[in-house]
């Protein structure tokens, strides 16, 4: 089955509570590493390329780093954006949150963030007749850029300021797409990073396939020089690109709802049949491995019950697949990729002395993007594949409803019933007994189920009286019918369906009811 017709096998059951679907890159986050490999590749760089001594060329990177923290500063001060050094442990989102809502700075630099963390580096150690630098964990100030950006929105720039320099930076997809749609007159209602509400959902489909295919090797390098004034004032490290990798890309799949209401009771089932039914098989499917009894790595599902909704996640090594809904009315399906040696894909390699097509894993390089948009859609898709055989509850809910409230007609009133209430329950057995679907039933028949038999007239008559007034509360909610002219009832087709329902949910419980 292809992509398109996975989800659509998805969408089209629950066509009357869906606006739209949209597939976008949320989070990706790229790594910059300037070319210096190993230990011997470093040193002979300062050996010949930077020419000074190497016990004198960690003195050089002192100054270095602050050179980039001046130029930090200078930058913030240039902007009017706010430079802080924090310690311990913060979450830096929210001290960016907090400054873009004071500042209310429509584009530029929001922030920069200063904090002390250990990254990979590089030390001096002794050797023989000369010292020796090797690359080894290292506690160093980092800075944090914050910009708003007028065609990426809401990003950010780590950069290191020891050597080797190693930039990260951050985008956002659906920042990008909502900016993309606004160029192009495309309406939609945008809330935090998802869309609740498209105008034309195939165009923004269109625009958002084409975020893979940008020129990031071009946007990358402007803004690690942005942030890296060394790449021309160190004569050294002038010239010098970056190779970028993806280092994790997360991309969802979103259904969007038309109500809060119409998703609830659907997503409460799809989470319940995602804990109980998908295997370790089923996962390494959705995520396009094959199942293999050697496999080395953890497999496994986790489920967290959170604020306003609860998220599923399958993890394979450090691979996962997601599900949760956004503000009650998007279910989203996420494929986020830290690893992606576990995917395969087709390249052109030599074999045997010729050039053939053959599966090799994915790497990390950027010219992979589009590699990575191919392999998550894939897995979204088979999983809302999956997804598809759980019934749609919300009918269900419905009846449920009119089953509990009380129902008036003409001025008289009828109770409702309680689906957790035995008795109410055993009614409903009694109702749905198999003898009765060719011939019906009469009010003694239901009587002697649901008291037992009575040799007592009088106990008989006031029995057959209560056993009377619930059918009648029954026949108004259109659960029974009445032969006309006889005292025959029937059970229509909504009432074996829903009382089916619930009768099951009462004794074996939701996996039972689905």
């Amino acid at each position: 089955m292809s992509i398109a017709k996975a989800i659509e096998a998805f969408t089209a059951k629950f066509a009357d509570s869906i606006i739209a679907t949209l597939t976008c890159f949320d989070r990706v986050m790229f790594k910059g590493y300037l070319p210096f490999s190993d230990d011997a590749h470093l040193n002979a760089f300062v050996d010949r390329v930077v020419g000074i001594p190497r016990k004198d060329f960690i003195p050089q990177l002192d100054r270095m780093s602050d050179t980039l923290v001046e130029h930090a500063q200078a930058m913030a001060e240039a902007a009017g954006a706010p430079y802080q050094y924090i310690q311990g442990k913060h979450r830096k989102e929210d001290i960016v949150d907090k400054i873009a809502q004071e500042r209310r700075h429509p584009e530029g630099l929001l922030a920069v963030l200063c904090c002390l963390e250990t990254c990979r580096s590089i030390k001096q150690r002794g050797g023989q007749g000369k010292p020796v630098l090797v690359f080894s964990p290292r506690q160093h100030r980092v800075l944090y850029f914050y910009f708003l950006d007028p065609e990426f929105g809401r990003m950010s720039i780590r950069i290191q300021t020891w050597f080797p320099f190693t930039v990260q930076v951050y985008v956002n997809g659906h920042e990008w797409l909502a900016r993309q749609m606004l160029r192009r007159r495309v309406g939609f209602v945008q809330r935090d990073n998802a869309f609740t509400d498209l105008d034309n959902p195939r165009k923004a489909q269109q625009i958002a396939d084409g975020f893979p295919g940008l020129r990031w090797q071009q946007h990358l390098e402007r803004w690690a020089k942005l942030v890296n004034p060394l790449l021309k004032q160190t004569p050294w490290l002038a010239g010098m690109e970056h190779y970028w990798v993806i280092d994790q890309a997360e991309l969802s799949t979103d259904v969007i709802f038309r109500s809060r209401e119409a998703l609830h009771p659907l997503f409460q089932r799809l989470v319940n049949y995602a804990i109980v039914t998908f295997s370790a098989r089923d996962i390494f499917t959705f995520l396009g491995r094959r199942w293999h009894p050697n496999f080395q790595g953890e497999v496994g599902t986790d489920y967290k019950d959170r604020w306003p909704g609860a998220r599923v996640k399958h993890r394979v090594k450090s691979n996962w697949l997601k599900m949760y809904d956004k503000f009650g009315q998007i279910l989203r399906v996420e494929t986020v990729i830290n690893q992606p040696q576990e995917f395969k894909v087709r390249r052109r390699r030599r074999r045997g002395g010729e050039r053939k097509m053959v599966w090799c894993p994915m790497n990390k390089g950027i010219a992979n993007f589009y590699q990575y948009a191919a392999q998550a859609t894939a897995a979204n898709a088979r999983y809302l594949e999956a997804l598809s055989v759980v019934a749609d509850p919300g009918p269900a809910y419905q009846e449920v409803e009119k089953l509990v409230q009380s129902r008036r007609i003409g001025e008289r009133s009828y109770a409702g019933f309680n689906p957790a209430r035995k008795d109410d329950v055993r009614l409903f057995q009694a109702v749905l007994q198999g003898e009765h679907h060719l011939h019906g039933f009469r009010n003694a028949d239901i009587r002697d189920l649901y008291f037992g038999p009575t040799c007592l007239p009088e106990e008989r008559r006031r029995q057959s009286a209560a056993i009377g007034r619930k059918l009648k509360r029954l026949h108004v909610r259109g659960l029974l019918r009445k032969t006309p002219h006889s005292r025959r009832w029937y059970v229509t087709a909504i009432g074996q369906s829903f009382l089916s329902a619930i009768v099951r949910l009462y004794y074996h419980g939701l996996a039972a009811a689905a």
